[in-house]
């Protein structure tokens, strides 16, 4: 009779036991720590931690001194690696500016290039240009200009112009601002005028837009 030779048991590392004891205090200390963040970037934030006090356990075992790992100096090495731009896997890049190591060292600041508008209530995104097709360098010019260009309007024609720029009809921007479809079009041009007048593209001038 022939016995087939049973597999031998997965054994869990003795560590695993250990880390999971502490891995609530960690949380907790990772979330006070970062609680000015917005949730999203707050729960990345306690990830990290989670995962750098892991490590930390895992090199103390191969060490042998297992006995040392303590909620508080884990979370606490885990809450400074964070803060340091220090994440598991990844490797520190100063010329990647969408990193905080890079950010920190270089003093880079990364905004958003879309704002609310509160009078709407609703989000515009600040680009216009077809992006399928425009070189990248002209996007990134548009999105910092169009909105300064915006600021240059008075407050009813800078609405107008968001209209008009998302392809509202001028039939439909006269209906909504209550103005005749001739008054649109002679916007439309002046807004056209204007673009060019701030982008350099026509002599200072040449043109201005009116109330």
């Amino acid at each position: 009779m022939i016995r087939i030779a049973s597999q031998p048991k997965p054994t869990t590392p003795e560590w695993h036991e250990v880390f999971l004891r502490l891995l609530p205090a960690i949380r907790q200390h990772a979330r006070i720590s970062f609680r000015h963040l917005d949730p999203e970037g707050r729960e990345e934030a306690v990830q990290e931690v989670v995962c750098n006090a892991c490590c930390a356990v895992v090199r103390l075992a191969e060490l042998g001194k297992l006995d040392l790992a303590y909620a508080g100096p884990l979370a606490g090495y885990g809450v400074a690696q964070v803060r340091d731009g220090r994440k598991v896997g990844c490797r520190l890049n100063i010329c990647d500016v969408s990193s905080q190591y890079c950010q920190r060292r270089k003093n880079v600041v990364v905004e958003r290039l879309d704002k609310f508008d509160e009078e709407e209530n609703q989000w515009q995104e600040a680009v216009v240009v077809d992006t399928r097709s425009a070189p990248v360098p002209d996007i990134v010019a548009f999105r910092c200009d169009f909105p300064a260009w915006l600021d240059t309007l008075t407050r009813r024609n800078r609405k107008i112009a968001l209209k008009l720029a998302i392809a509202e009809s001028t039939g439909r921007v006269a209906r909504m601002f209550r103005v005749s479809p001739g008054r649109v079009a002679q916007l439309r041009r002046e807004f056209a005028g204007s673009w060019k007048k701030f982008t350099g593209e026509t002599p200072p001038d040449a043109v201005a837009v009116t109330e």
